[in-house]
């Protein structure tokens, strides 16, 4: 569309620790990039995709900036910029929401660091869905059977239907303007934790569209991810 600026959000402010203290960012991948550059690349192939905010560790943006290859900063029409993360995912998220107001877009991608595999396509077909509902996700059938456990974690408190039951990849899709007032209604909202920015515009918004994933953009999490 004519005139329409998207915005991405990526977060690596994690401390990676299940990786042996290497942050899984910054780690090679078989393409000769690195985690971060292979999302930053898959992001500056959408067009409409003009800004990326990276959210980083404290003192980490240096780091950060080590890990993309130089090119990535000369893309043109194209910025990058890099915000401190916080405590928590959502902080890390909310902080970086916060920063990308200041450029107004239409709409924002949000996307966990540790997966350098989502395509191109996938993110067309979500800005497509986010254009439509407002808000969108990719996701995945559930292969095995889900349990949903007691609060101890020791016995089987609820059987959930595996046909309505779907697992959420990112990026997740949104309006700009409405997230970021989602995100500061759930900064404001204590004792409950939000596991992804879904759960937070599903909370203080409404629905959230669905699109299929793809099994290729999973998240690195163990070394042996990394192949």
């Amino acid at each position: 569309m004519s005139g329409e600026h998207v915005g991405a959000i990526i977060l690596a402010a994690g401390s990676s620790n299940r990786m042996g203290g290497i942050k899984k960012e910054y780690r090679m991948l078989e393409n000769g990039k690195t985690v971060l550059a292979s999302s930053v690349c898959a992001f500056f192939s959408v067009p409409v995709i003009t800004i990326i905010v990276i959210a980083v560790p404290e003192n980490g943006e240096e780091a950060a900036r080590n890990a993309l290859p130089p090119e990535c900063f000369s893309v043109k029409d194209r910025q990058i910029l890099f915000v401190r993360g916080g405590s928590t995912r959502r902080e890390s998220a909310y902080n970086a929401l916060l920063l990308l107001a200041d450029y107004a877009p239409n709409y924002v991608l949000i996307h966990d660091g540790a997966r350098p595999w989502a395509s191109c396509s996938l993110m067309e077909r979500l800005i497509k869905a986010v254009r439509e509902h407002g808000a969108a996700i990719p996701v995945l059938p559930v292969t095995d059977t889900p349990k949903e456990l007691s609060e101890d974690g020791g016995f089987v408190r609820n059987h959930p239907k595996r046909a309505n039951t779907r697992m959420a990849q990112t990026p997740q899709a949104f309006k700009f303007p409405q997230i970021l007032h989602a995100h500061k209604k759930a900064a404001k909202t204590k004792n409950e934790e939000f596991t992804d920015d879904a759960q937070i515009w599903g909370k203080f918004m409404g629905r959230v569209a669905v699109i299929p994933g793809e099994t290729e953009n999973k998240k690195i999490t163990f070394p042996e991810d990394l192949s």
